[in-house]
């Protein structure tokens, strides 16, 4: 019995070995043989090493030899302040930071000779948008917020675990442009519905803004604003992309659209093309929906801004947008050309302020809320847009870390390994929903204490007192900027009192 089964494994192995030689075999000729590739065809079969390394190098690199504080688009020590956030597990660390605080760029808060003590700290209160200017003005009670991402780019348990998380933390959801699904719904959450260029989930059967569509989705009682985006910060000047393998029967009726045909946006919207039409389109969506409308854009330079608001001055403060989200140009949680994602817009960093400033000299600020997203990820830098101006912050990735992204890069190629932005249902498994929507909860109401937190050192009762003055940013070694002089406060109503 002994000797069958030794023969019978013998037999196993020398077939094994057969098929691994004749298997190298055939990858030598196929090397040799094909003209694409020098290095195959000079290194046949070795050659294969290099572009092995080559796909995978991006996915190690980040566990086996860049820093902390080196990878990009977000290093080690950003996310692990998100898991812990989102864990429950504070954000305390020992032995000194990893900052370093001499870095160009580098955000230093002014922490308060006296700061606010326990029993003089308020609750960060809450802001109206639209009130006075609208049928049904939206109290949104949370700093920090779900930016857009669409069902489609994300998957069906990202966007039920976002839902979920969001009611329990008392934030909003946008649901990005690819329209609003029963997943949005499913959790109760306050819900922002976003109008992008193709008109998504909003479009009759030319692929036109529908009246009666919009009508019937204001009519629930969870769609507290609309967003009509005319760009964002992965690729401003250009619309979505969800590639044909993510188009999915159940997106594509979501959405209006062909199933498994790539679905892209016009790149901007065909009723849209200039400031006046621009005030048009958001008075004509308010009146018909009775709820906030504001838009989303990315910011190029300084003339958008300066004629939106001339526009406003000469029409009324009745044709304003309720809100302004800008998107920095280092935003993106989806897939975009990476000619437009490394070189196309401003830094948030530089955008924000300069908005602010504009609608300050022109009177508009008290009119119009201000939200800013753009790799605003972690306490310091939402507090930051704080001082800087903002009204709220929105997070996307923020998000998708809470959910449990790993920064694999593969969003666009529905193979991500955590569920977050795949339909491969087998890959969906691993993210349960009854334990990542508790993370969500956890991110956003953790980082808004965090926020509190660097108020009340700054000397300020609650985060929506944050002023410039409060932040300092590096300009060379040792050497750092309060924001307040870099971007001095304007004179109100300057531009137009100028005008008159």
């Amino acid at each position: 019995m002994s000797g069958m089964v030794g023969v019978l494994s013998y037999g196993l192995g020398t077939m094994a070995g057969f098929v691994i030689i004749a298997t190298l075999v055939v990858l030598f000729v196929k090397d040799v043989t094909q003209k694409k590739h020098t290095v195959l065809r000079n290194y046949p079969l070795i050659g294969r090493l290099r572009y092995f390394l080559e796909e995978m190098g991006e996915y190690f690199r980040q566990y086996l030899f860049m820093n902390d504080r080196e990878e990009m688009p977000f290093n080690r020590a950003a996310r692990g302040w998100v898991y812990r956030l989102a864990k429950d597990e504070g954000g305390v660390i020992g032995f000194g930071s990893t900052n370093n605080q001499n870095e160009p760029g580098s955000i230093v808060f002014v922490n308060a000779p006296y700061p606010v003590l326990e029993e003089d700290r308020l609750p960060t209160p809450p802001l109206m948008i639209g009130e006075g200017y609208c049928k049904q003005p939206f109290e949104a009670r949370s700093v920090l917020n779900i930016s857009g991402m669409s069902f489609g780019a994300i998957s069906e348990p990202a966007v039920r675990a976002l839902s979920r998380g969001a009611a329990r933390a008392g934030c909003w959801m946008d649901t990005g442009e690819g329209g609003l699904s029963p997943y949005h719904l499913e959790g109760g959450c306050d819900v922002m519905m976003q109008l992008g260029t193709a008109n998504y989930g909003i479009r009759d059967s030319r692929g036109e803004f529908s009246p009666e569509r919009a009508r019937e989705i204001a009519a629930n009682p969870n769609v507290k604003a609309f967003e009509i985006k005319l760009s964002q910060g992965a690729k401003p000047g250009k619309g979505g992309v969800l590639p044909a393998a993510k188009v999915t029967q159940q997106i594509a009726a979501i959405r209006g659209i062909p199933v498994n045909i790539d679905s892209i946006s016009p790149n901007r919207h065909r009723d849209i093309a200039n400031a006046d039409q621009l005030l048009d389109k958001i008075v004509r969506v308010r009146d018909i929906t009775g709820k906030p409308v504001g838009i989303k854009t990315a910011i190029g330079g300084w003339q958008f801004i300066n004629e939106l608001a001339e526009a406003v001055n000469r029409r009324g403060l009745e044709h304003a947008p309720d809100f302004i989200a800008i998107d920095g140009g280092e935003g993106g949680s989806g897939a975009a050309p990476q000619a437009l994602m490394d070189h196309m817009a401003l830094s948030i960093m530089e955008a924000l302020p300069r908005v602010v400033d504009a609608l300050i000299e022109t009177g508009l600020r008290g009119r119009v809320r201000v939200i800013a997203a753009g790799r605003l990820v972690t306490s310091a830098r939402a507090a930051w847009a704080l001082c800087a101006g903002a009204d709220f912050v929105n997070s996307a990735r923020g998000f998708m870390f809470a959910l449990g992204c790993i920064q694999s890069l593969r969003c666009h190629q529905n193979t991500c390994p955590t569920g977050v932005t795949t339909h491969n249902k087998r890959l969906q498994r691993g993210l349960v929903v009854e334990e990542k929507y508790l993370r969500v909860a956890n991110y956003a109401v953790n980082m808004c204490k965090e926020i509190d937190m660097i108020a009340h050192c700054c000397g300020c009762r609650h985060s929506r007192e944050l002023r410039r003055e409060h932040v300092r940013i590096v300009q060379s070694a040792g050497q750092s900027t309060a924001l307040n002089i870099f971007y001095p406060y304007p004179d109100p109503n300057s531009k137009l009192r100028k005008a008159a």
